[in-house]
């Protein structure tokens, strides 16, 4: 499903969550939806999912207006961090409601992820385990196969394997149903090889929308003795910089061409890759 976002404002009372937000994403991509605490992600994707009306602006999936749009509602699903669960009923009822919900559910695939999480369906969602909601969560999110899947921090109460386990997982089941995916998490590197496109949201705004591999390519660490690091940084977008004795290290954002790498290795320079974490981290103000 295309995602078209025009001029959203989202308002609690005072605060601005989100402020003149515009974007736009193809359909049948993964997205990375990264942010800090309070930037808006999770506003935004609420917006998204037709939960919350927005204070201005418009939003449209494949062209039509979601908000009160039961056609429209219904292709999309939004997986928070505790799943889209409840504290009464079993697994069971979960996955009922799910099948009824998602035209596009598969039962078969839901039951094998069942199994690969080590869930039952007769398991009180109320006595589960942070983990195991959050298994149940994504399992709904799978095996809906909504063509506007959107998971927020969905994933963050279950432990590096089964984390590992559902990346692999979703990705497989992408490929062979594509869809629209976006994911907003704070373990930024350890989703990030999922990304094909990158949205950094802060202060309400999208202040990054890049493929995520041009994103990548655009961090460089620039490392070597001070006085060549700093001429050879003259004039660039410097993100950080780190100091060793005689040895500094500069976070540079911009686009290096093979003149200009050359002359780096002349000077004694090694040029290297900024983890997409440590990106995020400088494009959006550093520590706070």
């Amino acid at each position: 499903m295309r995602v078209e976002v025009r001029d959203l404002v989202l308002r609690y009372e005072d605060t601005f969550a989100v402020d003149g937000l515009s974007l736009s994403l193809a359909e049948n991509k993964i997205y990375g939806l990264l942010g800090r605490n309070g930037s808006g992600k999770s506003s935004l994707l609420s917006v998204l999912a037709a939960f919350r009306r927005p204070t201005a602006g418009e939003v449209l999936i494949d062209g039509a207006p979601v908000f009160e749009n039961a056609a429209v509602t219904r292709r999309i699903s939004l997986i928070r961090d505790v799943g889209e669960t409840v504290d009464v009923g079993t697994v069971e009822d979960v996955l009922f409601f799910a099948e009824w919900l998602r035209p596009h559910w598969d039962a078969a695939f839901a039951a094998t992820l069942l199994e690969q999480f080590s869930l039952t369906r007769k398991m009180s969602v109320k006595t589960m385990s942070k983990g195991q909601r959050s298994a149940l969560g994504v399992i709904v999110g799978l095996a809906g196969r909504a063509p506007l899947t959107m998971f927020d921090e969905s994933h963050l109460g279950m432990d590096v394997p089964s984390r590992a386990a559902f990346h692999d997982v979703l990705l497989a089941d992408y490929m062979a149903h594509p869809r629209t995916i976006i994911m907003a998490s704070h373990l930024i590197d350890e989703v990030s090889p999922l990304f094909e496109e990158v949205v950094i949201i802060d202060h309400g705004q999208v202040v990054v929308h890049e493929e995520a591999e041009t994103l990548l390519s655009r961090g460089i660490a620039v490392t070597g003795a001070t006085a060549p690091v700093d001429a050879f940084t003259a004039g660039m977008t410097v993100l950080g910089s780190r100091e060793l004795g005689p040895t500094k290290s500069c976070m540079v954002y911009g686009e290096l061409d093979e003149a200009r790498r050359r002359e780096a290795a002349a000077a004694g320079l090694q040029l290297g890759p900024i983890a997409m974490q440590d990106l995020f981290v400088h494009l959006t103000g550093g520590s706070r």
